[in-house]
């Protein structure tokens, strides 16, 4: 079922918490991060992919050689998630009814999820949230309807969409996947217990 939802991998962040190395081009099954987050997107097919870059953006680029994907570029990465929701926003083709927004940083989102959430976006008619849960406590990847663009543009400083769903009234439909709705890989102990492996030597902030 066609969701009519752009997908948006959201790929600009500085990873402070590891370190000195970036963990979007650590390596799940020898593929970077940020490589299969973006293909489980793609994936679906579902709709345009958008990857969101900010920081090593041309790092970021080049992990993706090849993949049909669209860039908006953050310039303003370092304020915080809330930038790159903005400039996805403006990258959203004007037919698609939504924004699917998947952090590049959680290994454990398939594409089978993703659609799962998209046709339960599509079931909604279009209109409500959908965000996946971990055994019922909200998680990520979440579907905005187009109705909350506007709120959306308005957000500022290092925070998410939460408290605009909430603030909105509109319903919001929870999506069951387990545990890959809440395993990111923002350490370097997170990112092993994950079956990630990395380089500390390579894709440094330096």
């Amino acid at each position: 079922m066609q969701s009519g939802v752009a997908i948006v991998v959201l790929a600009a962040g500085r990873s402070t918490r590891m370190g000195n190395f970036n963990k979007l081009f650590s390596k799940f099954g020898g593929v970077p991060l940020v490589r299969l987050s973006t293909t489980q997107g793609i994936a679906t097919r579902q709709g345009s992919v958008i990857v969101v870059t900010g920081h090593m953006a041309a790092e970021v680029r080049n992990a993706l050689t090849g993949l049909p994907v669209e860039f908006a570029h953050n310039s303003d990465y370092a304020s915080g998630l809330s930038s790159s929701i903005r400039a996805a926003l403006h990258a959203v083709p004007e037919n698609c009814r939504g924004m699917l927004i998947h952090l590049a940083d959680m290994p454990l989102v398939t594409e089978g999820h993703l659609t799962s959430l998209m046709d339960a976006f599509a079931s909604s008619g279009g209109v409500a949230v959908v965000r996946a849960t971990a055994f019922g406590a909200p998680g990520n990847p979440v579907v905005l309807p187009r109705s909350l663009f506007p709120a959306l543009l308005t957000l500022d400083g290092d925070r998410g969409a939460r408290h605009i769903i909430s603030a909105s009234g509109i319903p919001v439909i929870d999506v069951e996947i387990g545990r890959a709705a809440s395993v990111d890989v923002d350490t370097p102990e997170a990112l092993e217990a994950a079956g990630g492996s990395y380089d500390r030597g390579g894709h440094s902030h330096e």
